[in-house]
């Protein structure tokens, strides 16, 4: 009896400790359930919580239902939680850096996103950690094209249209093509559009699939403006307080997100486009004139970009055009 006493005390006492090392870490992000950043991000966490033996739990939290996408980053910053995902072009204005992922025209297909993302990683690994973020992965979203309720044939036909921005780059590219920006977060796109609030967008197959905008709008027209990037970032100092055994973790499933979110990046694209046809949508590449004139407003945007981030942005740019 002695024994069995002494065994069930140990084990009680094995069990505290390990409930006390455990840890729950919160992961807000902005996007569906459904959506491709989101089911990866729900991989991540179950690899991590597997992988950790549950001593790191990470439960994820979607559709901007534990912080909208634009106060993601600071909760994470601050310490409200330990993690989150965010596109960080949303954040120009606290640097330019920031929208290198949005430079209208720069980079335009998916291996040219890769080398992109391969010139500016280091700065952004930098200048994450110097806000108190350490950078876990990264994942492009597909070729941005353009949404529209009615038929566009060029830039003229845009002028007065409500448009949705989401960063510095949409909401300048409303105000150089004469449409009005409207700032609208991802999870409320939906209502947006059925209540008028908006009428267009620029954005990716993947969002308009998602949040089934043919319920409103009628037209989409596949420009490949830029793929920006969707970043899971954490706290630093949470991280360093983690074990080097779970920071290794992490690291791995980490690398194996990334991986699994760049393929479906890739294969979603497709089938969203379809989605949104078959949703009675018209899908197809914009007019001549149309592809022409976004292209002259891109070169205003990569200026004005290139003078914003000043050398640092050019040396991004640069090395990245040394590898086409």
């Amino acid at each position: 009896m002695n024994n069995l006493n002494t065994l069930l005390v140990a084990t009680a006492l094995s069990a505290l400790g390990t409930a006390a090392l455990a840890e729950k870490w919160d992961m807000p992000m902005a996007y569906s359930a459904s959506n491709f950043h989101s089911a990866t991000g729900a991989e991540f966490a179950s690899c991590v919580t597997t992988g950790t033996g549950g001593e790191v739990e990470i439960v994820t939290h979607p559709s901007g239902s534990l912080f909208p996408g634009a106060q993601i980053k600071r909760a994470i910053q601050t310490g409200q939680v330990p993690i989150g995902e965010r596109l960080l072009s949303g954040h120009q204005n606290e640097n330019a850096l920031f929208g290198f992922d949005s430079v209208p025209f720069l980079a335009t297909s998916f291996d040219d996103s890769a080398k992109l993302w391969e010139a500016a990683k280091g700065p952004m690994v930098d200048l994450l950690a110097s806000q108190g973020l350490t950078l876990l992965y990264a994942v492009p979203w597909p070729p941005q094209g353009l949404y529209f309720k009615n038929e566009v044939t060029s830039v003229a036909d845009m002028k007065g249209i409500k448009f949705r921005s989401y960063n510095n780059a949409t909401s300048r590219l409303a105000e150089l093509t004469g449409m009005l920006p409207v700032t609208i977060e991802a999870a409320e796109i939906s209502q947006a559009f059925a209540t008028g609030v908006a009428d267009s967008m620029v954005s990716s197959g993947s969002t308009g699939y998602d949040r089934k905008v043919w319920e409103s709008l009628n037209y989409f027209y596949e420009v490949d403006a830029w793929l920006p990037r969707n970043y899971v970032m954490v706290n630093s100092d949470v991280w360093n307080g983690t074990s080097e055994a779970n920071q290794n973790v992490i690291r791995g499933c980490a690398e194996l997100a990334e991986y699994a979110g760049n393929w479906r990046s890739k294969e979603y694209t497709g089938f969203t486009l379809q989605g949104l046809r078959d949703g009675g949508m018209t899908v197809g590449p914009a007019s001549d004139q149309m592809v022409a004139e976004l292209k002259e407003i891109g070169v205003t945007m990569t200026n004005e970009w290139l003078e914003a981030a000043g050398t640092e942005g050019a040396a991004i740019v640069d090395a990245f055009k040394t590898m086409q």
